[in-house]
């Protein structure tokens, strides 16, 4: 019943607020309720604190004790839900598939895949040294292992 309420109200507070959806939902077994939420602009301090107040405010604690904690998923935290990839477009991503590991700029998200470019340096192909060549690839998001997003200074 506590879970159904805290879900229900957890659900109201995504709607009324579209631009935000979930990331995480845990209630453990002492009540301790932790919501993950990411948002198309990113999340601020107030919006964890509207989503906070919308089921904190609608639980009597006399009826049932709990604790809450509602955050947003962590810069280096892994890309989880396909909506996170458009607000990362020219972004440069660390993303591992099944066979390999590759950093590059994302340039394109759709609900199927991302577009990945990258440059690699590779043999001439006739004469002696390398060269800087761009790639590019389509990736399904099911191929996708992890995908964090890489923060340069």
């Amino acid at each position: 019943m506590f879970n159904t309420a805290v879900e229900d109200l957890l659900n109201n507070a995504l709607t009324e607020r579209s631009d935000l959806f979930l990331i995480d939902f845990t209630i453990s077994s002492d009540n301790k309720i932790k919501i993950i939420i990411d948002g198309d602009q990113g999340v601020t301090v107030e919006d964890c604190m509207f989503v906070s107040r919308a089921i904190e405010h609608n639980l009597d604690r006399e009826e049932q004790d709990f604790s809450l904690d509602v955050m947003s998923a962590g810069a280096t935290s892994p890309l989880v839900k396909k909506r996170q990839y458009k607000k990362h477009i020219n972004r440069t991503l660390k993303l591992k598939t099944v066979g390999e590991t590759i950093e590059g700029t994302l340039t394109g998200a759709t609900d199927k895949n991302i577009i990945l470019e990258w440059k690699v340096r590779e043999p001439k192909p006739v004469g002696k040294g390398n060269v800087t060549v761009k790639k590019q690839a389509s990736i399904a998001y099911e191929d996708i292992v992890e995908a964090k997003v890489m923060i340069k200074f």
